[in-house]
C-alpha cells in the first residue's frame, strides 16, 4: 500500500510539471539564452558570444552559472532547440526531487508516514511547481542540495566502509555541482554542509572516519578550483555585486540622514551608531526576515510577476495550521529535527544578501523545510484526530481532504487560467507568433525593425528562428557580426540587431523616413493608428503585443 501510494504522489508530481510544459507559460528570454546558447556550442564549441566551453555563460553580461546549460545540452542535440528541450530537465529533476525528499525523510526520521506527506506536499507545492515548470537554473541547484543531504545521511548511518566511501563521495559530488548550478546555493550548499559536520560531529569525527573527512576534503576542493578560477574574473564577480545588498544605496543614504541628525556628524557618538555595519547589517536581517512574512508565504508570494501565480502565496493556505502545528510539535520533540531547522535558517540568507528580498527564486531551496514542517503538522492533526469519537475523526479527515484539494485545484485554475491575462508580461507571450509571421514575410523587405520593449527580443528571434522555421540564423555568422552594448542600470546588456533584424525603441517617424522597404513592428502605443497596419499579434491571452506595419 506504501508503495502504491509513493508511486501515485511521484505520477501526480509528473503530471503537473509535464502538462502542457512546452506551450505554458510563454517561453521566456532567460529560456531562449539557455537553449540558443546550448544550440550554439553543439554547433560551434562555443556560446553565442564566442566564449568556448565557459563555466559561467555571458548572456546578457549576467553571467548565468553553467551547469544547467550542459544538463540541456543532450535534449537540443536529440530533440533539436525547442522549448521541450529547454524544459524537460527542470521538469524532470522537480520530479525527482520529490522522490529523493521521500528518502531523505526516511533517512533523517525512519518515519513512512512523515515521508510520504513531505513527498506529497512538495510534489503539490507552488512554490516547487512554479520553478519545476521552466527552464529555471535554481530547481536544478535545490534537487542537488537535497540529493547531497541524502547522501550524506546515507554514508553516515551506513556501516559498510565501501558504502560509506561512495555514499560521501557522491554527497561531495551533488553539493559541488549544485555551486555550478546557481548563485545562490554558493551559500546555502557550504553552510548547510558545515551544519551537517557540526550536527554529527561525533560520528564524523571518530578516529577511522577522519581519513575519509580529509579525502573528500580534498576532493571537494578539487571540484571547485574550475568555480573558484572562474569567479576571479571581475566580469562575473561585477555582476555578482550587481544584485548585492551593497549595490542598493539605501542604508547608505539613510547614515548620512542620520549623523545628519548629530550636533556634530563626525562625532564617535555619530559614527558608532550609524555606520555601514550597523546600517547594511539591519538591511540584512530585514531581508532575511521578511522570507517568513505570512503575506510572502500564504497571500501574495513574490514581487516578480513571473516568479508567482495571482493570489497565491509561496504556499497554500491551509499550510498555516500545519505549519503551526508542526512547528509546536517540534519544540515537543526536537530530537532529529535539527536538520531541518538549521536549513530553514540558513536558507534564505543568500537571497537576504541582495536588495531584491523576498525573493521565492534565490530562496528556493526554503521550500524544503517548510513541507517537511507543514507535513509534520498534518500528521500531528491526524494523530489528535485519531484520538476523538468517531465522527468527529471523520468529519476532521474529510475537511483535510477537501481544503487540500480545493486549494490545489484552486492553484491550477489560476496558474492556467488567469496568469496570463493578469500578468500578461511576465513571461513573452506573443513573440512566437510574432517570429512565425516574420519568417514567413521578411523577404520582402530590406530591413526589420523590432521593438524592445519586452525583454530581450533578439534570443527570441534567434531561439524561435532555429526551431523549424527557414531562418536558421548560424551561430558562427552571429558571433562574428553582433556587440552586446554596455550594461545598463539594472546590470543587463543585450544587442541591437544582427543580420537585417534591428532590435530598438520604436521612433516611428524616424525609422519611416529614413528606412524605406522596412518592415516596423512596435507595441501598439508606439505605432501611430493611421500607419499602414498589416498585422496585429495578439498572444494566447487575447492580449494585442504587436502590431506590424509595412513601410
Amino acid at each position: 500500500m506504501k508503495k502504491f501510494i509513493l508511486l501515485a504522489i511521484i505520477l501526480l508530481a509528473f503530471i503537473l510539471r509535464f502538462y502542457r510544459l512546452g506551450d505554458y507559460p510563454a517561453l521566456n528570454a532567460d529560456e531562449a539564452a539557455i537553449g540558443y546558447n546550448v544550440y550554439s556550442l553543439i554547433q560551434t564549441g562555443m556560446d553565442e558570444h564566442g566564449n568556448s566551453w565557459p563555466i559561467h555563460f555571458q548572456s546578457f553580461n549576467d553571467y548565468k552559472p553553467g551547469l544547467y546549460f550542459y544538463v540541456v545540452l543532450p535534449f537540443v542535440k536529440f530533440f533539436g532547440l525547442n522549448v521541450w528541450s529547454v524544459r524537460i530537465p527542470g521538469a524532470a529533476l522537480g520530479v525527482l526531487t520529490v522522490v529523493i525528499l521521500y528518502f531523505l525523510i526516511k533517512e533523517l526520521f525512519d518515519d513512512e508516514r512523515l515521508a510520504l506527506a513531505s513527498s506529497f506536499f512538495l510534489a503539490i507545492s507552488p512554490w516547487h511547481l512554479q520553478f519545476s515548470r521552466g527552464g529555471w537554473e535554481v530547481n536544478t541547484a535545490t534537487f542537488l542540495i537535497v540529493l547531497g543531504v541524502w547522501l550524506f545521511l546515507k554514508g553516515l548511518k551506513n556501516s559498510t566502509t565501501k558504502w560509506v566511501i561512495l555514499y560521501f563521495a557522491l554527497s561531495v559530488i551533488a553539493f559541488a555541482l549544485s555551486l555550478y548550478a546557481y548563485h545562490a546555493a554558493r551559500i546555502v550548499a557550504p553552510l548547510l554542509g558545515l551544519g551537517l559536520v557540526i550536527i554529527y560531529r561525533k560520528v564524523l569525527f571518530k578516529k577511522q572516519n577522519i581519513k575519509f573527512l580529509i579525502l573528500n576534503s580534498l576532493f571537494l576542493i578539487l571540484l571547485l578550483v574550475p568555480l573558484a578560477k572562474d569567479l576571479t574574473g571581475t566580469a562575473v564577480l561585477s555582476r555578482i555585486a550587481g544584485v548585492g545588498l551593497f549595490a542598493d544605496p539605501g542604508p547608505l543614504s539613510r547614515i548620512n540622514e542620520q549623523r545628519g541628525e548629530h550636533g556634530d556628524f563626525t562625532s564617535l557618538v555619530a559614527k558608532v551608531y550609524h555606520n555601514k555595519a550597523v546600517n547594511y547589517g539591519l538591511a540584512f536581517l530585514g531581508n532575511w526576515a521578511k522570507h517568513f512574512d505570512g503575506e510572502f508565504l500564504f497571500m501574495t508570494g513574490d514581487s516578480v510577476q513571473r516568479n508567482k501565480v495571482p493570489e497565491t502565496g509561496q504556499m497554500y493556505l491551509f499550510d498555516i495550521l500545519f505549519l503551526a502545528a508542526g512547528l509546536m510539535a517540534v519544540v515537543k520533540n526536537s530530537k532529529g529535527w535539527g536538520v531541518v531547522l538549521l536549513w530553514l535558517i540558513i536558507a534564505p540568507l543568500a537571497s537576504a544578501l541582495t536588495f531584491q528580498s523576498p525573493s521565492a527564486l534565490r530562496a528556493q531551496n526554503m521550500v524544503i523545510p517548510l513541507v517537511i514542517i507543514s507535513s509534520f503538522g498534518l500528521i500531528t492533526i491526524l494523530d489528535w484526530l485519531k484520538r476523538q469519537r468517531k465522527s468527529l475523526l471523520a468529519i476532521g479527515h474529510w475537511s483535510l481532504i477537501i481544503v487540500i484539494a480545493w486549494s490545489l485545484t484552486r492553484y491550477l485554475h489560476m496558474y492556467y487560467v488567469h496568469i496570463a491575462k493578469e500578468y500578461p508580461f511576465s513571461s513573452q507571450y506573443g513573440v512566437k507568433e510574432l517570429v512565425s509571421y516574420v519568417e514567413a514575410n521578411q523577404f520582402k523587405y530590406q530591413k526589420v525593425f523590432i521593438t524592445d520593449r519586452y525583454d530581450q527580443p533578439y534570443i527570441l528571434f534567434l531561439f524561435y528562428g532555429v526551431d523549424g522555421y527557414s531562418m536558421k540564423y548560424p551561430p558562427a555568422q552571429f558571433q562574428k557580426e553582433h556587440t552586446l552594448i554596455p550594461r545598463d542600470k539594472y546590470g543587463f546588456s543585450t544587442v541591437r540587431n544582427f543580420g537585417k533584424y534591428y532590435f530598438e525603441p520604436i521612433d516611428f517617424a524616424k525609422i519611416q523616413t529614413g528606412n524605406p522597404n522596412s518592415m516596423i513592428i512596435g507595441t501598439p502605443d508606439e505605432i501611430p493608428n493611421e500607419a499602414n497596419i498589416v498585422k496585429k499579434i495578439y498572444g494566447e491571452n487575447g492580449y494585442i503585443y504587436f502590431e506590424i506595419v509595412a513601410n
